[in-house]
């Protein structure tokens, strides 16, 4: 009897989510999963335009500068940097939003069911990178600096996979890797502002706080006056521009001020109206746009060959594809003997091996990463790129085929427990 009971108090891996946070999972999965087929398409688009007999109109809308007038501000960019600098940052607003939130009233302000996914976010990014170190370390020089590259996780393009051929997965298993894709972003964020940042300058930084403040005052006192809070937002992202610090940092700044939950009759707090509002901004244009811009890479004149023949490549592919599975699944699998929990009973580690393998579609945080170590230009620049989109594409390859076959097995197990 005590052993039978034992048993059933033992603690379950990817137990179901409860009903309010299946309800805010399945809006987000939503939006996300259209925001990865525009990525998708976006990307196809800047790939099949930087190979056509147009490349060199590609080339020159990229470097098109819109304002030149303001060197004075550093913001004389073109518009592939507006895009990873400017429009990147109201994705990671939104990012700074769902780390709010799942801190706040997400898993992660459960330490007993937020240390699974952060643990297996954790190990995801530090074994890519040791697969990146030792792949790339006979290349020496400034190989080493792409480390960070196949340490991140494509949320959007991973959600779009799976809605598309996991339907009858569990949502419990959507919930981790959602959750796990948030802590991923949160690392992404300190590896960018720790190890990215070259030419620091404190003032401008420290002058960026008092635009978040007002920003979080007027938020926190519910006055969503976009008059105020889009020019404050504005002056943050050019102090932070300028600070040296990458300018995307300046959107999580900002949504971290936002109040989670609501007053009084509030139906919604307004970190979820923010997000509600923002989210199809970021995931319709902002990723998109960034990359049509970014995922051009001429792949003509040996272009791939050459690409492999640098160990940039091989070591970014090998992070994402491997690393990260050995990464999230090892680590778990690890927990699991360590403190012997249990999968849930309609779960299989196959499953796990599938959600893993889609962690390893890294592109717009690899992409950005990638621009930050090597730039935007040059040879090795657009061997990161060649990198990335196959390391991605290869990991969505074999994730789909897991996930196939794991969705057949869900569907079939569903059937059955119908008809019993």
């Amino acid at each position: 009897m005590a052993a039978d009971r034992q048993r059933t108090q033992r603690r379950r891996l990817f137990a179901p989510t409860p009903n309010q946070e299946s309800r805010t999972l399945a809006d987000i999965l939503r939006t996300e999963t259209v925001g990865g087929v525009l990525v998708l398409v976006a990307a196809v688009i800047a790939l099949l335009w930087a190979n056509s007999p147009w490349a060199d109109s590609y080339t020159a809308v990229s470097e098109y500068v819109p304002w030149p007038q303001g060197d004075f501000l550093g913001l004389d960019l073109n518009l592939a940097h507006w895009a990873s600098d400017g429009l990147l940052a109201i994705f990671f607003f939104v990012v700074g939003l769902e780390l709010k939130r799942e801190f706040v009233a997400g898993d992660l302000r459960n330490p007993r069911r937020a240390v699974l996914p952060v643990v297996a976010a954790v190990c995801g990014m530090i074994v890519p990178a040791l697969f990146y170190l030792v792949i790339a370390a006979g290349a020496g020089g400034d190989a080493l600096r792409g480390w960070a590259i196949p340490t991140a996780t494509d949320i959007a393009f991973a959600l779009a996979v799976l809605a598309i051929i996991g339907k009858h997965l569990p949502s419990a298993l959507r919930a981790f890797l959602l959750t796990l894709a948030v802590v991923d972003d949160l690392l992404a964020i300190t590896v960018i502002a720790v190890f990215y940042t070259d030419d620091f300058h404190a003032v401008p930084l420290l002058a960026a706080v008092l635009p978040v403040l007002a920003f979080g005052a007027l938020v926190q006192l519910r006055r969503f006056w976009w008059w105020a809070l889009l020019p404050l937002g504005a002056i943050t992202w050019v102090l932070v521009h300028e600070s040296g610090v990458h300018a995307t940092i300046a959107g999580v700044l900002l949504g971290f001020t936002v109040p989670v939950f609501g007053r009084g009759g509030e139906h919604s707090g307004p970190a979820e109206q923010m997000e509600h509002r923002w989210r199809p901004v970021s995931a319709g244009l902002a990723v998109p746009v960034f990359a049509l811009f970014a995922a051009g890479v001429s792949l003509r004149d040996g272009g791939i060959g050459a690409a492999l023949s640098d160990p940039v490549v091989p070591a970014v592919m090998a992070g994402l594809v491997l690393g990260k599975v050995v990464g999230i699944f090892g680590s778990t699998f690890v927990m699991a003997k360590f403190t012997r929990a249990q999968l849930d009973s309609d779960l299989s580690w196959w499953d796990l091996v599938g959600v893993s393998l889609l962690a390893g579609i890294g592109f717009t945080v690899s992409l950005l990463i990638g621009e930050l170590a090597f730039g935007t230009s040059g040879e090795r620049a657009e061997y990161v790129k060649v990198a990335v989109l196959m390391g991605s594409l290869l990991a969505a390859l074999c994730a789909s085929v897991v996930l196939a076959l794991r969705n057949r097995a869900h569907r079939r197990a569903g059937h059955e427990r119908r008809a019993g």
